[in-house]
């Protein structure tokens, strides 16, 4: 998939008029929003809001599950993610994914970071040491790891795994970078140092993050989407969402009075 030549920063996720349905279930309602290129949109809100549904429609990953279905669309770069001549697999290559709980493969470093690259065959090992030492780089673990690469992944801390995670993620070099409540399962030093990460990717990559903190989110984000029973309640500036939101259900979600 390639950005249309008039597709805009300030549109270049569109979701437009989007509802999805595990089944009979709806979960998604309407949903109709523009998330700009190389920042970083944070959506929050409660439990079983539809936040995270939401975020992997971004990359088609409900796609996996018997039984979804949807109406309306989500354009990147101008082009449907839902194009019959739209291969998942490049799609997915092209919109990275970092999971709730780190999950790196019983490898070592240095195989976690290529396995994209081994799965589609390419195996020249100066293109593979090149991968490794740029996204190590990219995502602040270089040089905490660059004298044992061949180590198992298991031997790093939480908050390591989960920044090789993320390596591994930007790895193929893709445009966007879907991040399901990263921090959940990180204490607070490796929490910070992933948030430090977020504000530093984002001239690279157009982040999507899923979180639960909403002091995560007025430190790491420009935009936020505040989602309340499957529906888009308001849609802003970060600041202006918690200084000064519109409706009256994002005031009572962030001031404490629901969650």
């Amino acid at each position: 998939m390639k950005a249309e030549p008039n597709s805009s920063r300030a549109d270049f996720i569109e979701v437009d008029h989007f509802n999805f349905h595990y089944g009979p279930k709806q979960a998604l309602f309407d949903v109709h929003m523009q998330i700009p290129e190389n920042r970083v949109t944070a959506f929050i809100g409660p439990s079983g809001c539809g936040k995270s549904t939401l975020l992997r429609n971004l990359n088609r990953m409900n796609d996996l599950i018997d039984g979804v279905h949807h109406e309306g669309d989500i354009r990147i770069g101008g082009r449907s993610l839902y194009d019959p001549t739209v291969e998942v697999i490049s799609l997915r290559k092209r919109v990275g994914m970092v999971f709730q709980k780190y999950n790196p493969f019983a490898k070592s470093i240095y195989e976690n970071v290529i396995f994209s690259l081994r799965v589609a065959g390419r195996s020249k090992k100066s293109e593979l040491d090149e991968t490794v030492e740029r996204a190590l780089r990219a995502s602040a673990l270089w040089d905490e790891v660059k004298d044992r690469l061949h180590d198992s992944a298991f031997g790093l801390s939480g908050g390591q795994q989960q920044r090789l995670c993320i390596a591994r993620a930007i790895a193929n070099q893709p445009e966007i970078l879907l991040m399901d409540e990263p921090c959940a399962a990180l204490d607070p030093l490796a929490t910070l140092r992933i948030e430090e990460l977020i504000l530093e990717l984002k001239s690279q990559f157009t982040i999507v993050i899923v979180t639960h903190n909403m002091e995560q989110a007025t430190r790491c984000s420009d935009r936020t989407a505040f989602l309340y029973m499957g529906r888009l309640i308001e849609y802003g500036e970060t600041m202006q969402i918690f200084e000064n939101p519109k409706h009256a259900e994002t005031e009572a979600y962030i001031t404490g009075r629901f969650s």
